[in-house]
Order: C-alpha cells, then sequence, then structure tokens
C-alpha cells in the first residue's frame, strides 16, 4: 500500500438549486445566460447521496467527510450529525466581502481553511463516485507522494483564445497555464482528469501565496469568467512543478477515471454508462450535460444505475 501513515479527509463541494431562494439570489447577480447554466447547480439526480454509499463501500478509512455548502443548504436525508460528517457553510470560511458565490473557482480556494480538515485531502465534486476498493492506493506513488491524475491526451492550449466566444473553463485554464509559465517556463500542460484528486493544504496555501493577485480575483468573481484561474488545476500543477506530487502514469490516471457526459440522448448516456459498466474504473464521474430541461426518461435511467450500483444505505442517511 501508498497510502502515507496519516489521517485523509474527504471534501465534497455540493449545492443543490431547488433551495428556496437559491435561484432568485443566483438571477439577481448572474449578469450572462451562461452564469445561469443548471448544469453546475442541480441535483436532479441525487448523486451525492450515492457518492456517499460509495464511500461508505469503498473508502472505509477515509477519517472525515467534509461537505462545503452555501447556508442553509443541507441534504434533507443526510443525518449531520454523524461522528465522520463535517458540513461546513460558505460563510464558515469564506470572507463575506466575497459572497454570496456561484464560482466553483472561488468556493475550492478555501477547501484548505476548512477547519481541522487533514493536510492532505481526498477532493471529490460531488457528482463522484467511488467504485473501487483501490481508489485511495491509486491516489498515492510508491514514494508516499500523491499522484496528480491528468489526462492522457487533453492539453491546454498556449495560443489567445477568444474570449467572446471561449468557456470561462477554457478562459481560466489558459490564465493558470500563463501564470505557472511566467513562474516555471513554457511547457505543455494536460488538463486534470474529472475525478478524484489529492490536494495538499501546504501547496493550496503556496499557491494562494504565488499567485496571490490572481487568486483574490477569483474569489472577487461571482461566476467563472475570463480572468479567474481553477484552483484544482493550479494547485495540482504547482505540486508538480515543486516536487510535492509526481505525474501518475497514463495507464493508471485512464484507469481512474470513469467519465460519462450525462445528456437528454437516451441512448448516447447508455452507450456511455454500459461503456463504464465494461471498464470498471475505480471512480466514476456523472457529468450533468441536460441543459435547460433534463429528459425524464434518461434521469430514470441514471437514477436506476446508480441505485443498481450503491444499493445500500450509508449510516449517516436517515431511514427512508
Amino acid at each position: 500500500m501508498n497510502i502515507p501513515n496519516q489521517p485523509i479527509d474527504l471534501v465534497y463541494t455540493w449545492v443543490d438549486d431547488s433551495f428556496p431562494g437559491y435561484s432568485d439570489t443566483l438571477a439577481h447577480y448572474a449578469d450572462a445566460p451562461r452564469d445561469s447554466d443548471p448544469n453546475r447547480t442541480r441535483d436532479n439526480l441525487d448523486t451525492l447521496r450515492y457518492s456517499l454509499r460509495s464511500v461508505w463501500l469503498h473508502l472505509p478509512d477515509v477519517r472525515s467527510i467534509y461537505i462545503f455548502s452555501c447556508r442553509p443548504q443541507v441534504p434533507s436525508w443526510l443525518d449531520t450529525s454523524h461522528p465522520r460528517i463535517k458540513l461546513v457553510h460558505h460563510d464558515d470560511v469564506i470572507a463575506a466581502r466575497h459572497l454570496p458565490t456561484f464560482n466553483s473557482f472561488c468556493i475550492v480556494s478555501h477547501l484548505h481553511l476548512l477547519p481541522g480538515v487533514s493536510r492532505q485531502f481526498l477532493y471529490f465534486e460531488d457528482d463522484v463516485l467511488a467504485n473501487s476498493d483501490d481508489l485511495m492506493d491509486a491516489m498515492y506513488a510508491p514514494d508516499g507522494r500523491p499522484w496528480v491524475h491528468l489526462e492522457s491526451r487533453k492539453v491546454v492550449p498556449h495560443c489567445k483564445l477568444d474570449t467572446a466566444t471561449a468557456s470561462p473553463w477554457n478562459l481560466s485554464l489558459a490564465n493558470a497555464d500563463d501564470a505557472l509559465t511566467k513562474r516555471f517556463g513554457a511547457m505543455t500542460r494536460r488538463h486534470i482528469i474529472h475525478g478524484p484528486q489529492i490536494l495538499d493544504c501546504d501547496q493550496m496555501d503556496l499557491m494562494c501565496q504565488e499567485f496571490s493577485d490572481l487568486v483574490e480575483t477569483t474569489r472577487t468573481a461571482k461566476f467563472r469568467s475570463g480572468n479567474t484561474i481553477p484552483p484544482e488545476f493550479l494547485a495540482r500543477h504547482l505540486a508538480l512543478e515543486t516536487g510535492a506530487a509526481s505525474l501518475a502514469p497514463s495507464a493508471l490516471s485512464n484507469k481512474v477515471q470513469g467519465y460519462a457526459s450525462v445528456e437528454n440522448l437516451r441512448l448516447w448516456t447508455w452507450y456511455q454508462i454500459n461503456r463504464i459498466n465494461r471498464r470498471k474504473p475505480m471512480s466514476i464521474t456523472l457529468n450533468d450535460s441536460f441543459g435547460d430541461t433534463p429528459n425524464p426518461k434518461v434521469e430514470t435511467m441514471v437514477k436506476r444505475q446508480l441505485e443498481s450500483w450503491f444499493p445500500n444505505p450509508a449510516p449517516w442517511e436517515f431511514p427512508a
């Protein structure tokens, strides 16, 4: 086993726009249609519940499970009194001048400040599920340093992106790549995988110091924009540059990542899920790509698959 002899916590970022008042507040601050993209704010598949079941099944050695969300959101089925569950709201950690925020980059930049979180922690977005007992071991190199899992082919473009047409995610990647190039020199940098990553509090703190202006701009932005940076990308590449982490072999990263874009086209979504069932990756990411109006038949199909994968409630679920 490569896992270091230290506690490892798991941290989720989660939001559910069905909570009263959330959508109205978001609409008040939104400046562009993409700011209101429901793909990033709804929990119509109940993936957090199933992700927590997957953790109970496959990651028994995780110490505490942090759920970082905006006040007053709490999943109705979650027993927050369970000793392993740590529910933290944004205003417990994020400065008042940056709130409310609908910018996942701002939120992620604060994860290392969660009260009592382990120095190294496993980060899950709320659509990520554990799918193997070997997942945690696949997060660490034989020398005990965390692996950085990158896409095998997808690279960050060096060319100047068109701010009018490029997505905030790609613009932010370009900003991070430019910052790393100024600090460490130009090179081809690949995207991080859609899946779990080990983040290090010391490296996150170093990122906030080394790139303080970019981090502050990111935290100030209410939404992802052309001026922000993705901390999960920047911190992982900073760890590589400073030797705090090792680049995982592509074959291992491909085995860790199990990505499916959940879309309204039923046959396409079925094909992707069927491919996951054949491949048996160590993690599964069900990325919401439904658009404004999810297809109820696809929702039902995916929910049935989630129930098939993880039918047993975790001990932190209230009885049905």
